[in-house]
């Protein structure tokens, strides 16, 4: 009688490298270290990953506000930047039709001496519509420069009011940076603490556990990878253990995965161990 395969637990995070991949690596190694020297170690290095995420808590949504501000800052620069090559452009077309009009006032000139000295009606009406026609090409610059001025002083306009958007905007900058910086100050060397603390832990562990630590951390939205028991249930995503598999995991003699969220379970004593910690 063929004996039924044991359907192995998948959790949402077993793809590439996770907590069940390096725990099946974890049980046939032979570093030296045991399992519940390795457990606890990750269990502190997440205390300090939250301990890290409460001071950047602290910064809130100033550091976003700080970079919306500087985008806005930089777009209303290119506006203004944008407008300034426009009244250029504007400018050059403005200078090519007074001289265009300028041309067209030497050849009335030319025609209407030349109408002086004509033989016959014909050359007279000719020179005549050439004159006509010359006047209508200065009407029609004169036309275009006004409308060459409205479009100055429309862009003008808004080059003014974008500048004072700017300046108003620069000034709250500048201000939220102090602020950001403040806060940085303050907090800086209780976090450059944590992380100096949290590179000597990590040197404890290989790269694979790490690897899968941050992983499973990225994923989780509250950031915990590695969580305790609480209350007969996964720290992390609360769903309820199986006493054997509490048991399993306060013996700490392999890496234990919780099979509905994939964060790792450690012994509940380690929160108690550790509450200086946290």
């Amino acid at each position: 009688m063929a004996t039924k395969k044991k359907q192995a637990i998948v959790t949402p995070i077993d793809e590439k490298e996770t907590f069940v991949s390096v725990a099946q690596a974890e049980s046939s190694a032979a570093d030296g270290v045991t399992m519940d020297e390795k457990l606890r170690t990750l269990y502190q290095i997440q205390l300090k990953d939250t301990a890290i995420d409460k001071i950047h808590l602290q910064r809130g949504e100033l550091p976003l506000e700080v970079q919306d501000m500087e985008d806005e800052v930089e777009g209303l620069k290119t506006r203004i930047a944008n407008a300034e090559e426009e009244i250029v452009e504007i400018e050059k077309k403005q200078a090519e039709l007074r001289h265009s009009i300028q041309e067209a006032g030497l050849l009335i000139e030319k025609y209407s001496k030349q109408q002086e000295n004509v033989k016959n009606n014909r050359e007279y009406e000719s020179l005549g519509k050439e004159i006509e026609y010359q006047s209508l090409e200065q009407q029609v610059c004169e036309k275009r420069i006004g409308e060459c001025e409205r479009a100055l002083a429309e862009k003008r306009a808004t080059i003014d009011e974008t500048r004072a958007r700017l300046d108003i905007f620069e000034a709250n900058l500048e201000e939220k940076k102090k602020e950001l910086e403040t806060i940085i100050e303050e907090t800086a060397a209780a976090e450059e603490k944590l992380l100096a603390e949290k590179e000597v832990l990590s040197k404890k562990l290989d790269e694979r556990m790490l690897v899968a630590y941050n992983r499973v951390r990225g994923a989780a939205k509250n950031h915990l990878a590695v969580v305790t028991i609480e209350r007969e249930a996964c720290g992390g995503c609360f769903n309820q253990i199986p006493p054997q598999r509490k048991l399993d995991i306060i013996q700490g003699k392999k890496i234990i995965v919780c099979e509905y969220c994939g964060r790792i379970l450690v012994n509940p004593e380690y929160k108690e161990e550790y509450k200086t910690e946290e």
